[in-house]
């Protein structure tokens, strides 16, 4: 497709892919617009600043004059007043999964990053590897790798690199994303059941990554944790390469000797030597992916090392989004069970002294229901002090399916922990202040924007500093 001058709708531009793709797209030449429900940071900043307007709010207006191709988002439904209005008057439409497969990954390499956990950061990782190594890759991230400050980006290179995700495509495939995007090497993290609005079971996920493993070329790469029992089920593939690694002896590729000052990890990888400026073991295995994967592009052990020195990181991970009276605020993804647990435990080894808040919201279609209710509370509990807030959307479940958020918070306080339960940001930010401490490290945990609490602490603290100094 020439995708200069024409006119690309983006109905749900504020995702992670979908603003990524949207902003390559305009440099292409395209006149891009969009719409979504909702806009926060860092997308809707990433568009603000790449001169992308949004519309707020979704109106058959935004579609008026009709543009060349709408791109429907995954979370778009049917209802959608744009969606339908596409339908009614047979505009052209796509996908973006679809859009990238067609029109920007055939006759490419494509390396795709999978798993329940780590996809972003290794995707990133990997992506930063081949550029360091001068291979100019193109690639695709759900999120913002600071070494790019973009997620998305399209060049001539014969590679590309995709974060592989295993949601569903559109209300119109109900494939996974990771199926459009033909594979030659493959990774799989882990495997765990996520996504409860789309996979009934975990059955149903691994069901999943089989389809997803049998697009791998006979000269391709599978690799996949072999620590990981649900990810080597599914890799257990007679028609393609196969190959694991992890902390078992038995896995093809061993990682040991693993230490940590919890800034930075060293480690061994099939008997070599490497660093990351990254705490961890959860991030030692999305480096050892990236490293295999990097080797199978032809890249030396020492140019690797080169891009793993020089790796800065994604945002919303473990990110440090401000400090105020001594508070230090961070904010990350994690939302499901394992990632908080994982971000938790990493940032009691950064910050070993300190007391470590948790500010959460049970926002993702997964965390929302009751799947998690026995094991939001161990992970949760990593935390001294834990804030939750209502659930996102609660109307749209019935009290069967949904979270109960006091039945958390009882048995995080079974373990010793102080929790409480506080419905919007606002509240939890009034009650965090009753008991603030010099020292605080909160950790804000969420897949969405969370009302903005992130700022409102900052505000807020702020303005108490403020009103302390003058009354003295």
């Amino acid at each position: 497709m020439d995708f200069a001058s024409r006119h690309i709708h983006f109905t749900g531009i504020c995702g992670t892919g979908m603003a990524s793709v949207a902003v390559e797209l305009k440099r292409r030449g395209c006149r891009v617009t969009g719409s979504d429900r909702d806009a926060y940071p860092p997308m809707s900043t990433f568009l603000e600043h790449n001169g992308i307007p949004v519309s707020l709010g979704f109106s058959e207006a935004n579609l008026d004059p009709a543009p060349d191709l709408t791109v429907i988002g995954n979370a778009v439904s049917r209802g959608n007043p744009e969606a339908e209005l596409v339908f009614e008057r047979r505009l052209p439409y796509t996908s973006l999964a679809k859009l990238l497969s067609d029109e920007f990954l055939i006759g490419r390499r494509c390396l795709v990053v999978t798993g329940t956990h780590g996809k972003t950061t290794t995707t990133s990782l990997l992506a930063w590897i081949l550029e360091s190594a001068g291979l100019n890759p193109g690639f695709f991230i759900g999120g913002i790798p600071d070494n790019f400050g973009q997620g998305a980006r399209f060049t001539d290179s014969p590679f590309f690199v995709l974060e592989g995700d295993e949601y569903d495509t559109a209300f119109f495939d109900k494939r996974s994303k990771f199926i459009h995007y033909r594979p030659e090497v493959a990774i799989i993290n882990n495997l765990e059941f996520d996504h409860a609005d789309i996979f009934e079971n975990l059955a149903q996920v691994k069901k999943t990554f089989r389809h997803f493993v049998n697009l791998v070329p006979r000269n391709g790469l599978l690799l996949v944790n072999g620590d990981d029992a649900n990810a080597m089920e599914v890799a257990g593939v007679p028609f393609c390469p196969v190959r694991s690694f992890g902390l078992d002896e038995s896995c093809d590729y061993t990682i040991d000797s693993l230490k940590g000052d919890g800034r930075r990890s060293e480690f061994v990888l099939d008997g070599m030597a490497f660093r990351i400026p990254m705490a961890g073991e959860f991030n030692v295995r999305n480096a050892s992916a990236a490293i295999l994967a990097a080797r199978q592009c032809g890249i030396s052990d020492d140019a690797i090392q080169k891009g793993l020195d020089s790796f800065l990181g994604v945002r919303r991970r473990m990110t440090v989004f401000g400090e105020a009276r001594g508070v230090t605020v961070i904010d990350d993804f994690a939302h499901h069970p394992t990632a908080i647990a994982q971000t938790l435990s990493t940032l009691r080894q950064v910050y070993p002294d300190r007391r470590l808040v948790a500010f959460f919201e049970p926002r993702s279609n997964t965390t929302r229901r009751n799947f998690f209710q026995d094991t939001l509370p161990v992970a949760l509990g990593l935390a001294d002090t834990v804030f939750i807030s209502e659930i996102a959307r609660k109307d749209q479940l019935t009290q069967d399916e949904r979270l109960d958020e006091n039945r958390v918070i009882q048995d995080i306080q079974k373990l010793g922990r102080d929790a409480g339960f506080y419905p919007t940001p606002d509240d939890i930010v009034r009650h965090y202040l009753r008991n603030s401490r010099e020292g605080d490290v909160v950790a804000v945990l969420s897949n969405g924007g969370f009302g903005g609490i992130h700022q409102l602490l900052l505000d807020a603290l702020g303005s108490d500093a403020a009103d302390s100094s003058s009354s003295s």
